[in-house]
């Protein structure tokens, strides 16, 4: 499980598969959240703009990263 770690209060989803090196660029961001492949605490997340805060965890393609403060 990789990490994040936040530098304000919250991260945007789009930006933690990112910054995380799970999708090449915030199009492909876009289209796999749309497509529901993308998990936040386990549920399924269609909001690119979704603010992460600390302790939230994002699954995506068999991947989990964690958000840190």
């Amino acid at each position: 499980m990789q990490t994040i770690k936040l530098r304000e209060e919250f991260i945007k989803l789009g930006q933690v598969l990112k910054a995380g090196g799970l999708v090449d660029s915030g199009v492909d961001a876009k289209f796999v959240i749309q497509d529901g492949l993308v998990k936040v605490n386990h549920e399924v997340e269609y909001q690119r703009g979704k603010k992460l805060v600390a302790g939230d965890i994002v699954e995506y393609n068999g991947e989990q990263i964690k958000i840190e403060k």
